[in-house]
């Protein structure tokens, strides 16, 4: 039987710690930007998200599989499907480092922001005794580059938070924070202020929503990247300013609310947009607005596959480069999120200044609401089930018709049961997290709930999924 202890990832940091690294509000970007706000006519980011899922896939055997990346599995299988990619893969995993370093030492302003789930991270740790992980370090610490970089946090498994328990949505962002400073320190995490959901999914259901956010406020975080289409403003109407930062209301059963700064990815074939950097495009055509009084640059903003697609492989590179030959400190330029809202806020416009908003269907979810008691948000939601049969609550992320629960029983029955019984044992008592037998039941239970043992359908990949919450459960009875 495969032995997980001798190789357990770093997600398990005491909070007394992360707390002191990610709270407060000091500005990580402001102060070592070379822009100044008032010389910009518009703006735009890029961002890369990159993940490869953990499955116990070392032999043919699967009890007895030991736990790999799923690139290391392409690897080692070149001539099964389009596994042939996997060389190039583990080269896009990289190659940012590259790039921001050659145009750096050219003189030229870069930007990008990275989003790598905490299973890549994992991945890349093992894989070539880390060398991917020592090139991204040279951007990630090293005060000549960093400052043209934002790492954005993720949850740890690449789990969809509509589908995950409540419960584990911390885990998960903790986890990441965890094993994210332990690659590249805890000044690097510090300086992680934003957050890219995998997927793109932000819940509808309010009282699921207001956790998340809470959770994300808790741990430090700043703004949520989201997706054009799964916002609304608080009368149910379409936002109309997709360019500017907006303020996320995220209200429960019982009336409270959780508020985060949001920056909004627009809709568009993500990769293709990316690949030929249509944001400096886009970002030409566009001037400056006002906006609560003040005049302010817009931002451009999209967020593809770093790997995935003959464009992102191949016409990426040459066009970013194009790109950032071109741009330097004033007229249009590019910034990270982060650097974004602390200039807009030198420059005095802040977060309580943002337009609100709140997840799409809200509004109509709120005006079946009668009084704030627990559960009034999940019994409106019933009513309004009742009269259009249609309503959905799973859908909203990167594509409006990929719904994460409906059909998925088979897999999220296991996955339920695996998180009910880690809480029972868990969260009771004082434990030690240090403890051997809650690091490898913490693992398990946050791979399981990785989305593409969803996202694949049925098949082997439904089965790495019953299998990890297999181990998971054995794991608790230790």
């Amino acid at each position: 039987m495969f032995d997980i202890i001798s190789s357990l990832p770093h997600i398990y940091r005491g909070e007394k710690d992360i707390v002191k690294i990610t709270s407060g509000k000091k500005k990580s970007y402001a102060d070592i930007s070379n822009i100044k706000i008032d010389r910009v006519s518009s703006s735009f980011g890029i961002a890369l998200h990159m993940h490869q899922p953990t499955i116990p896939a070392e032999t043919d055997d699967l009890q007895a599989a030991g736990l790999i990346s799923n690139l290391q599995y392409m690897l080692e299988h070149q001539n099964i499907g389009d596994n042939h990619n996997a060389p190039v893969f583990l080269k896009c995993y990289s190659r940012m480092s590259d790039f921001i370093r050659g145009l750096v030492d050219e003189g030229k302003n870069p930007r990008v922001m990275l989003d790598y789930s905490g299973n890549l991270l994992w991945g890349l740790e093992q894989i070539e005794n880390g060398e991917v992980l020592d090139n991204l370090r040279r951007i990630t610490t090293d005060k000549k580059y960093y400052r043209y970089v934002e790492w954005l946090g993720t949850m740890w498994s690449h789990a969809v938070v509509s589908s995950t328990p409540v419960p584990d949505i911390r885990l998960h962002i903790r986890a990441w924070q965890s094993h994210f400073a332990s690659i590249f320190g805890d000044k690097a995490l510090g300086r992680v202020k934003g957050f890219s959901a995998p997927e793109m999914h932000l819940p509808i259901r309010p009282d699921v929503c207001y956790e998340y956010i809470k959770a994300l406020k808790e741990c430090g975080y700043r703004w949520l990247m989201v997706q054009e289409h799964t916002i609304e403003n608080l009368d149910g109407s379409p936002i109309r300013r997709t360019h500017l930062p907006h303020r996320l209301i995220a209200k429960n059963s019982l009336g409270k609310s959780e508020e985060i700064t949001v920056l909004i990815k627009t809709q568009g074939s993500d990769t293709k947009l990316v690949a030929q950097m249509q944001p400096y495009y886009e970002a030409k055509t566009r001037e400056r607005e006002d906006y609560e009084g003040r005049n302010v640059p817009l931002f451009v903003l999209q967020i593809s596959d770093g790997e995935n697609g003959g464009v992102m492989m191949n016409e990426f590179p040459p066009k970013y480069t194009e790109v950032f030959r071109e741009v330097g400190t004033e007229g249009v330029i590019a910034m990270n999120g982060s650097e974004y809202l602390e200039l807009l806020e030198n420059a005095g416009v802040e977060e309580k200044d943002f337009i609100p908003v709140q997840p799409v269907s809200q509004h109509k979810i709120w005006e079946f609401v009668r009084g704030y008691s627990v559960g009034a948000s999940d019994k409106a939601i019933e009513k309004i089930r009742e009269r259009d049969a249609s309503f959905n609550l799973d859908m909203a992320s990167w594509t409006n018709d990929k719904n994460w629960v409906k059909d998925y029983g088979d897999v999220l029955s296991p996955i339920n049961r695996l998180s009910v019984e880690f809480h029972n044992r868990f969260d009771k008592d004082e434990i030690d997290e240090q403890a051997s037998s809650y690091k490898e039941a913490l693992l398990y239970l946050l791979l399981s709930q990785t989305s593409c043992f969803r996202y694949w359908g049925e098949g082997m990949w439904t089965e790495y999924a019953k299998e990890i919450c297999r181990r998971g459960m054995a794991a608790l009875r230790k």
